[in-house]
């Protein structure tokens, strides 16, 4: 199936809030089991921004599915895209549906590598927030599911990384990496105040990653 290439050089257009709540709308109805909610598709599009450059060199067609749960096969599908309609239906009940997703996530992508790059103390990922009487619990497990999903297309670009104490809240709250130990594994992320903490330390892991890539082999 085609799906448009992402352009690191195209206009930065923020989501609107209104764009942002239609998105979150649409991803917790789509009737597909694999389909990530908000927190997942901005944590799975944060490591696109700053990770390695293989990653976004990618073709989209192996990666923007993912967002939805995947494509139907298109030999069982009878919205199979055509010559003159590239966007077949399933999951979506619209094909303006599943072509307005992938406009937002290219869109969104754009938007976190401009801000992670020009000013990363900006940068501010979307983590699901409880209240609880006068406190505010920040959960960034899906979040953090979402970044490593996309870790999980290329991981040998990430070798080397995953030592530092400075990530373990990522590799905690996302359920961890195939071959990869670290510090929490056993934690009790049922517990509101823990997941609180490790969940708000992961901005700083995030940041603490995109500055190691970034450093001179």
């Amino acid at each position: 199936m085609h799906y448009p290439t992402y352009d690191p050089q195209s206009p930065v257009t923020p989501l609107a809030p209104e764009e942002i709540a239609a998105l979150d709308t649409l991803l917790q109805r789509l009737p597909a089991d694999g389909a990530m909610s908000l927190d997942g598709f901005d944590g799975f599009l944060t490591a696109f921004a700053m990770g390695p450059a293989a990653l976004r060199a990618l073709p989209t067609a192996e990666w923007l599915p993912l967002i939805w749960g995947g494509d139907a096969d298109a030999a069982d599908d009878d919205d199979a895209p055509s010559a003159t309609s590239p966007f077949a239906t399933s999951p979506f009940a619209t094909k303006r549906q599943r072509k307005n997703t992938v406009l937002f996530a290219l869109r969104h992508l754009r938007h976190v590598s401009h801000v992670l790059q020009a000013t990363p103390d900006d940068w501010e990922p979307i983590f699901s927030i409880a209240e609880q009487g006068p406190n505010e619990w920040a959960d960034a497990r899906e979040w953090c599911m979402g970044f490593l999903q996309a870790v999980d297309l290329l991981p040998g670009a990430w070798d080397g990384l995953w030592s530092a104490e400075d990530v373990a809240p990522l590799l905690t709250l996302g359920g961890g990496l195939d071959g990869v130990e670290h510090a929490g594994a056993d934690l009790n992320l049922d517990d509101p105040a823990r997941c609180d903490e490790l969940s708000r330390a992961v901005p700083d892991a995030v940041l603490h990653l995109m500055a190691a890539l970034q450093r001179p082999a």
